[in-house]
């Protein structure tokens, strides 16, 4: 993709942090750093969102979130990790390529990443009926 920044990132368009890179994957921190150890897990071929990307790949993307989370557990400290990732523009997807935002966590952090989920009236049982596979 042309105007990816991802994309201009993993082709050395434009400079990165790199934290860890695989044939598949690169992991860099980001440009805005919301967190200590904040750090951004893509595949370097490009995928929009969660609706496209292959399984095999991204089950390869979680492991190495797995991995990371492991390793900043012990070189910053981490005592927690948080996971993040939107899709779609309505799931607040700002940048069109498939990522991972990870989050080390720490004791009394006050970092707060769990929604305020507005209280919803819906019926349960109705909605199970829908989704169920």
């Amino acid at each position: 993709m042309n105007d990816c920044i991802f994309c201009k990132i993993i082709n050395k368009e434009l400079p990165a942090r790199v934290v860890y890179e695989t044939d598949e994957v690169l992991c860099f921190l980001p440009n805005e750093i919301e967190v200590y150890g904040h750090t951004l897990i893509v595949p370097k071929e490009h995928f929009a969102d969660l609706y496209d990307i292959p399984d095999n790949l991204l089950e390869k993307l979680i492991t190495t979130s797995k991995k990371l989370a492991l390793a900043y557990k012990e070189k910053i400290g981490a005592t927690g990790t948080n996971i993040m990732h939107a899709s779609g523009e309505d799931g607040e997807q700002s940048v069109f390529h498939f990522h991972f935002h990870l989050l080390p966590r720490f004791e009394k952090d006050g970092l707060k990443t769990w929604p305020d989920f507005p209280k919803i009236d819906m019926n349960a049982d109705e909605l199970l009926g829908k989704l169920k596979l």
